[in-house]
């Protein structure tokens, strides 16, 4: 059996070399080392996404101590000197000599036997000498990225479009545990009543003062494996999705296009809003996804969800018109770090690329909603160019729409957000955006 050291390093190492995604490379090395008991595959969890989530101040750190940057190094021995720095600088419970010496095993099997006196000192050092930050001044793109592991460019775009304050919460709060959120399935069961139900399974839960069929639970292990979601009572939705649902406000017996709709939470939410009646018309461009929808509504029982295989790009008739639209449209994901660390490692170019993409979604979206309709265009990202400017074009480009009322009980971040901007720090939810239009 691998030790839970060799199975984070294995993670981390297709991570790096292959561009795996985090969960995908960690639930692999898993399955592949099905002996691994709940405890250990806690510990390996902890050290993979621990290790991306402070990689950039690691690396800082290493350079203090090495003749080279660290991203010169073979991928192998960058990554045993990562894992060992993460566990002597952030786990506590490890002990720095087990850190040290775990590592020089880990070199030796791990195609950097060459290398391992040279883990051993610069470990050791690390070990010695604690944590160290940037000498820079805290108010510089270029110390924010350091001390919160947040590539520069993220940074630099936050102080330009929120500030510095802003930027600096926003880079502070991607390193917190993201919170577990779930909406209460209205249909089957009342959140009081739900509340009681994972009480039963030892999940503790409060209901969200904020919205009241949101509950936040704590030490819940794989929700998967409750008897209350196999029963179809609930699904895992952020607060932040919830308000864009709530910003949609779908009515009973109307239909509804969810146009980028997987995994289906919002689409789950909306038909759950409106009491099981009328039509949410769920697509998406990935078959897979789509039975993923499919399989969703029905483990909630959820009779009025279809789903369909669709380009949202792609004008197609036959599909009638709606009378609400939801556009949650691809994005660069900056608002939900703290839950996909490997989104600090997009390339900016990629994110470049986007804007036009969501504003022909939108632009497409709209031809299928009915006068007098509402459409609402949302993003998981804190990126202007991706939110407020693709809505500014949209508006100055289809003058038959204008901005709806919405969601007016909820803090704007300033007064300069004409749309609705959510932050960690501010809405205690995942950074988003929701803009809602009314077409006249």
């Amino acid at each position: 059996m691998k030790s839970p050291r060799q199975t984070a390093f294995e993670a981390l190492l297709r991570i790096s070399k292959d561009g795996s995604y985090s969960n995908l490379a960690l639930d692999s090395v898993l399955k592949e080392n099905k002996d691994l008991d709940d405890r250990d595959k806690a510990f390996v969890s902890n050290l993979v996404y621990g290790t991306l989530d402070r990689l950039i101040l690691i690396d800082y750190n290493l350079s203090l101590y090495l003749n080279q940057p660290s991203k010169k190094l073979k991928p192998e021995l960058h990554t045993v000197l990562a894992l060992g720095a993460y566990q002597i600088l952030f786990m506590d419970k490890v002990p720095n000599h087990a850190a040290v010496s775990e590592s020089v095993e880990l070199a030796k099997v791990n195609k950097s036997s060459f290398a391992a006196s040279l883990v051993n000192a610069v470990l050791r050092r690390v070990a010695d000498n604690g944590l160290k930050y940037p000498e820079t001044e805290d108010g510089t793109a270029e110390f924010l990225s350091i001390r919160y592991s947040c590539p520069q460019w993220i940074v630099e775009s936050w102080i330009e479009d929120y500030g510095f304050e802003n930027a600096k919460c926003l880079a502070e709060r991607a390193l917190d545990a993201a919170p577990v959120t779930v909406r209460t399935n209205t249909l089957k069961i009342t959140p009081d009543e739900l509340m009681w139900k994972f009480a039963e399974e030892g999940v503790i839960s409060e209901i969200s003062s904020i919205i009241p069929e949101a509950l936040l639970l704590k030490d819940t292990g794989a929700i998967e494996e409750l008897e209350a979601y196999k029963d179809g009572l609930f699904h895992a939705q952020d607060l932040s999705s919830q308000y864009c649902c709530r910003a949609l406000d779908p009515q009973p017996g109307e239909t509804i296009f969810d146009m980028c709709a997987a995994p289906g939470g919002k689409t789950f939410t909306l038909a759950e809003m409106m009491r099981g009646e009328g039509r949410v018309m769920s697509f998406d461009i990935y078959q897979s996804r789509v039975d993923l929808i499919r399989n969703g509504a029905l483990r909630l029982g959820l009779k009025n969800v279809y789903s369909y295989f669709s380009d949202a790009l792609e004008y197609n008739p036959n599909y009638g018109t709606a009378d609400r639209i939801l556009c949650d449209v691809p994005c660069s994901g900056l608002g939900i770090i703290r839950r996909k660390p490997d989104i600090r490692f997009k390339n900016k170019r990629e994110s470049e690329k986007l804007p036009d993409i969501q504003y022909k979604i939108l632009s497409n979206a709209v031809k299928y909603l009915k006068p007098g309709g509402r459409v609402v265009y949302s993003t998981c990202t804190l990126n202007k160019a991706e939110n407020d400017f693709v809505c500014d074009r949209f508006l100055s480009e289809h003058p038959e729409f204008r901005i709806a009322e919405y969601l007016t009980d909820v803090a704007r971040y300033s007064d300069e957000d004409k749309y609705l901007t959510l932050m960690p720090h501010i809405h205690g939810t995942d950074g988003f955006f929701i803009a809602a239009f009314e077409k006249q």
